[in-house]
Order: C-alpha cells, then structure tokens, then sequence
C-alpha cells in the first residue's frame, strides 16, 4: 500500500473517529472554494479504494482542515472545518467567565455533548480587534454583556461556511449554558440575530459538510434553552427575524386561551404560517402566573436530520415551546410546504434525547391539501419542538378511493344477501346438530364483517373530519373488535370440524354450544380489545397517526389484532389437513354416519376456501406497513379487503349444495303456493274463467294429457 494512503488513514482515525458517518456525499466542483484541497489530493494520492479519506488545509485566510473520501473513483468532499472567527475571543467579550479547562472541555446538551475550541486553537482575527471595542487592556464590558451587540458586527460579516456554522452553534451553545438566567430583549435579539445568520435558506447545504452531526439538533437544544430564560415586558414580547422568531405572553389559569401566530420567510418564493394554540382547559392546571414561550423556525427542519422509521421530509416551518411543567397538550396548526394532494401529513415532535423525529409525540386532528392541524404532548426533557413530515409512504390515491368505495358498497350487499338468504332456508338446512352449528358460525361470521365494513365507513368520515378524536378511538375499537370476531367465529367453525371428527360419541346441546361458540366468538375479542386500549392509550399510542386504526411504530399495538388472526389461520389450516387425513381412512364398516361425514367435508371446503382468502387479506395488510412504499400491496389489499362480504358470500352460501337446493325448493314451493291460489281463486270466482284465453286453455289440456298418458298406457299393458 502506498505511505502516502498510510498516512492518510491515519490522520483519518485521529482525526475523524468521533464523528458520526456521513450518509450522503457531494461531488465538489473545481469552481468552489475546495477546488484547491481536492486538486491538492488528486495530485497527492489516487482515488483507486472506496473509503479512502484525504485531509487538506485550508487556504491562508482560513483555519482548519477539509476532509475528502474516496468514492467512484473521485475525491468528494466529506467534512469542511475551515473557519474565520475565534469563538474563545468572541465569548470572553460577553462573559465575565474566560474560558478555559475548568468546564472540562466538553458542554452536555440533551444527552449528547460539543467539544470546546482547543485551547491551542490560533486565533482568526486580526490583532487588535478586540481593542476596537474595548480598549487595549479591557476584556469584557458591562455594556457587551448586557446585550452581546459588540459581537454581532464580527459574525454578521463573516461567511456562513460549514466551519463557521459549527463555531456558531458552538458559541450559541455556550452563552444558552453558561450565561446568567435572566433574558432581557436585547440580549435575544442579538441571539437571534446570530442564529438567524446560520438558518438563513441560502447556506443549508453548507451544514451537510459540519463535522458534528449533531449541530442542527444542538442549536435547536440552545435557542430553546436560552428563549426559555426570557423576561417579559408588560406581559408579552415579540422578536422577528427572517428565519427565526420568538414570542412570549404571561399566562394564568383564568386566561380564556392563549395563541401564537407566526409568518415567516422560507425561501426566496414566500412565507409559510404556523399556529400555536394552548387550551383552556390546560390553562385551568396552572397554580400561578406563569410565561409561555415559543419559538418559530422556517428553514431548521430542512437542517435536521429526518432519521424517523418512516421516511418522509419536514413540510412546515419547526414550532418550539417553552411551557410550564403542568401543561402537557397542545394544538399546534402548520402551513405545508409543498401543497400536493397525494402526499398526508405526519405529524412529529423532536426527541431532544435522542435526536430525531418521533410521531408519538403527535396525533393529526386535521389535514387538507394546504394545512395539518396537530395535537401534541409537551414534555421538558424530550419533546419541545415540533413540525410535520410529508410521508410519500402514506399514499393518498384516487384509485385507492374508488377501490375501497365500490369494494365496500358491494362487500355490504354481499353480506346482506347472505344474510337474508339464511334466513330464508334457515328451517330446511339446519335440521341435524352439524349443519345447525354450521350455519349458525356463518351468520355470525357475516353479521361481524357487515358491521365492521360499516364502522370501517364511519371511521373514515371520522377521521378526515376530524370530528373528535375520542370518537376516533372508538371506532378503532369497535374495528378492533369485530375484526377479531370475524376470525374468532372462523376459529369456532375449525373447532366444530375437530369435534365432528374426533369425538363421535361425544354430543354436546345446542344450549352448550351456543354459549361455548359466543365465549370464543364474541368474548375472547372482547378480552383483547379491551386489554390492547386500556394498555396503550394511556400513553397517547392506541391510534396510528394519521388513521383511526391500530398504532404500529411506538407501541406496536396492531399486534393485537395481527397475532390472533395469523394464530386462527395456522389453526384452521391444520384443522384441514387433519380432515384431509382422517376422511382418507374412513370405511364403509366404520361406526361414522356418512350424512355426518358428508357435512364435515362441506364445512372443510368453507374453511379451506375462506381462512386462506381472509389470511392472505391481512397478510397483504401487514405487507403495506412493512414495505408502505408500495402502490402494489396497497392496491391489492384493498381489494381484498373490500371484497371479503363477496367471499363469504359465494364460498359460504352461493357454492353450498344443500343451500342451493333448499333455496330452490323455497322457490318451487313458493310458486306452487302461487298457483295454487291462483286456482282457487278462479273456482270460487267463476266469473274469472271468461277472461282465460283460448291458449291457455289449450295448454292446460295438453298438461292435463300428458299426465294421463302413463297411467292409460299402464292399464293397456294389464289388459
């Protein structure tokens, strides 16, 4: 290997070994400012092994160094340290604490902690500049610290380079941990004006090449941190900048409600809106006076990493707040971004620990094409800061609407008929103990999905409404519940099969299998669903965001219901293959009525056709939260889903033998009924005869004849 790779790698592991992976890498161009660095190591090593690292300094008006990583045979940039300012100069002008080793070198933030500037580290400013606002021989004055304008010329004027990005949040950092807890308005707006140097639009991607990570998380720990220490003036106070914005009021219990409305700048195109809502009823908590404070950012959720388990990218501005410990909910309303029909809103809050977006934090109240209203729980130590995602998984599709729409339009008819048709043969099919439990697990099996597939109905109008969210939950209960009936009642037809099988002998009433099939069918759901909401929804994690269904992400409660049915399908699957077997080994001198026999193969066929189709249904459902990004399972689930009350029926009732035949022997009794009345009304109306036709007449006589026939052939014969 070449001393020159060598050496490189080795500055790489002193150098780079803290730092976390970078997921993403930039070409840089020959045109930008590390043209030179990335000429210097393409004459210096060749770019031959993927991963290799090259480190250059920087230009002479710049301190540092700036890392290259060998990929597809080209030097990309990887981190970019170079800086101008000295933020131990800048601090020590504010602070009457010089810096030094006594903080230990390191600051803890939310779990996490910055390195401070290295002692050694040169200076970048041109001597004598701190003599131009102090004076040769002053360090700090009471005026700087009263208000850290002294500072702000220097930063202002400074590029907003990646090394410079990482000493401002460095330097906001300090002065958010070490500076004294009172506020004055002078005192954030020279804060703000710091930070907004750093969030403006136009130098984003300069901090995708900030050594530490971390930083856009760290800033937003800071300015939380240090707007949370504002006093307010007369009850209120409002700061504006481009990019950042923060605003307080004095809040009590008999406040009728408190808002804060927010329009700030996002880009060269326009503003974006946010809202922050704090309810009445939370406001009646508070013991005392007490100050809210919240702070808008319009470009930090572009900065933040969007390391979530569902990917998506910030679509509003990033909403902080600062509240007293006994408020914990909140309404917070977004303007979105990107306006596009097909994409649902997601909403999230930060975990300052660790450090990325979480949606248990929220729950959607409201979506529509421009704005997502959310509701969301605050918390000190983890969730102050939220926004919403714009997940490209969550599909919005019209094909999808149409689907689910006429799928379940016909579902409802299809199990409506089926019902009605059992109601009609009920008396002719369930005339032996068997076939009475048969048909009595299919209605029942019915009467669950019909009412699921109109709670299914209901919980959509709930939710795009966004009527209340207490209503949500009890639809996804009651989902939950019959949903689980549904397989529980497929459960209690397996069962029947084994009992018809294996225990000959053995016969139970039709009092005791009634209570028994209502225990499995209705009260095992009723356990469960009762157990999985009284668990989870303490904890704000019953609902999935964005739907009024079973969470999955955080607490994982789906599997509640995901559990049971893929149990059930196994079992019944099982069930049938131990019919398969047993039916094989029957003889005709074996103690076994083929009546029996016979019913048990037709209920098999009901089991083996419809617990595959209901188990492949669910099995695509579970598909689409595994892999959301595919329009394929989505599409097919819903099919299946909506198609389910059309299975039952044709598999359950349309394609059964005896059904058939008893519907048909309603039909003929019917019509004979029809006639029959239809004569005796003739007879004893003889008036009525003048209106028969010739034709009719003819043909009853040909009727008459024909019938006759046989038994004049007969008496021939004996003759």
């Amino acid at each position: 290997m070449d001393v020159r790779v060598v050496f490189c790698l080795l500055l790489w592991a002193v150098h780079f070994f803290p730092a976390t992976p970078r997921s993403a890498l930039r070409v840089v161009s020959k045109e930008s400012k590390a043209g030179n660095q990335q000429d210097g190591c393409i004459n210096l090593i060749p770019c031959e092994a993927n991963g290799a690292i090259c480190i250059q300094p920087c230009s002479p008006s710049f301190h540092g160094e700036t890392s290259f990583v060998c990929k597809d045979r080209s030097w990309q940039m990887f981190t970019d340290d170079c800086a101008s300012l000295d933020i131990q100069s800048l601090f020590q002008r504010i602070s009457e604490y010089p810096l030094s080793s006594t903080y230990g070198g390191n600051v803890s933030v939310a779990g996490g902690h910055l390195p401070f500037v290295e002692e050694g580290k040169p200076t970048r400013e041109k001597p004598g500049d701190g003599e131009k606002y102090f004076g040769p021989h002053h360090h700090g004055s009471s005026n700087c610290r009263a208000d850290f304008s002294c500072i702000i010329p220097d930063i202002l004027s400074s590029p907003a380079i990646p090394g410079n990005i990482a000493d401002i949040v460095e330097l906001l950092n300090k002065i958010s941990l070490l500076l004294p807890e009172n506020v004055n308005r002078g005192k954030m707006q020279s804060y703000s004006r710091i930070a907004n140097h750093i969030l403006n639009s136009s130098v984003i991607s300069n901090w995708a090449f900030v050594r530490d990570r971390n930083a856009g998380s760290i800033l937003l720990d800071s300015v939380n941190l240090f707007a949370g220490k504002l006093l307010l003036r007369n009850g209120s106070e409002s700061i504006q900048e481009h990019f950042i914005s923060t605003k307080g009021y004095s809040i009590h219990r008999n406040t009728s409600g408190k808002s804060f409305d927010f329009s700030m700048e996002f880009n060269n195109t326009g503003n974006i809106t946010g809202h922050v809502v704090i309810p009445e009823e939370e406001l009646l908590k508070l013991p005392k006076t007490s100050k809210a404070i919240s702070i808008a950012f319009s470009t930090l959720g572009a900065i933040l990493e969007t390391s979530h388990l569902d990917p998506g990218f910030v679509n509003g501005m990033v909403l902080s707040v600062s509240l007293p410990k006994e408020l914990q909910h909140i309404f917070l309303t977004f303007e979105k971004v990107n306006k596009l029909e097909n994409f649902r809103a997601q909403c999230v809050g930060w975990h300052s620990t660790e450090r990325r977006w979480d949606n248990s934090a929220c729950t959607v109240k409201l979506d529509n094409i421009s704005s997502a209203v959310c509701i969301c729980k605050h918390r000190h130590r983890t969730f102050k800061s939220f926004s919403i995602l714009m997940s490209p998984t969550m599909l919005r599709s019209v094909v999808l609407d149409y689907i689910t729409r006429v799928g379940l339009g016909l579902s409802i008819l299809s199990l409506v008929l089926c019902l009605v048709i059992e109601t009609v043969v009920w008396h002719h099919v369930t005339k032996t103990e068997i076939t009475y439990m048969r048909h009595f697990c299919l209605v029942n099996i019915a009467t669950s999905l019909l009412i699921a597939d109109i709670l299914f109905i209901l919980a959509a109008v709930v939710h795009n409404t966004a009527l209340n969210y207490k209503l949500c939950v009890a639809a996804t209960f009651f989902l939950h519940f019959f949903y689980l009936a549904l397989f529980f009642w497929m459960f209690t037809l397996g069962l029947l099969i084994l009992y018809g099988l294996l225990f000959i002998f053995f016969k139970i009433t039709r009092s005791v299998f009634i209570a028994t099939a209502f225990s499995i069918g209705y009260g095992c759901p009723l356990v469960i669903s009762i157990l999985t909401v009284a668990i989870t929804e303490p904890k704000n994690g019953y609902l999935r965001s964005g739907a009024c269904w079973l969470n999955w992400y955080e607490t994982k409660a789906l599997l509640a219901f995901v559990v049971p049915a893929l149990t059930i399908i196994v079992v019944n699957v099982v069930v049938v293959m131990v019919v398969v077997v047993k039916t094989g080994r029957f003889s005709v001198g074996e103690s076994c009525k083929s009546q029996d026999l016979s019913n048990m193969i037709r209920i098999s066929k009901n089991v083996a056709l419809l617990t595959p189709l209901l188990g492949l249904t669910w099995g695509f459902g579970l598909a689409t939260i595994v892999d959301s990004h595919s329009l394929a399972f989505h599409v097919t689930f819903a099919l299946l889903n909506a198609f389910q009350g059309f299975f039952i029926l044709l598999f359950g009732t349309l394609l059964d033998r005896k059904t058939r035949e008893a519907l048909r022997m309603n039909c003929l009794s019917s019509k004979r009924k029809c006639t029959l009345a239809k004569l005796q009304n003739q007879s004893e109306n003889p008036g009525a005869l003048e209106t028969v036709t010739m034709t009719e007449l003819t043909s009853r006589w040909d009727n008459l004849s024909q019938s006759l026939l046989p038994l004049h052939v007969t008496r021939f014969a004996k003759v």
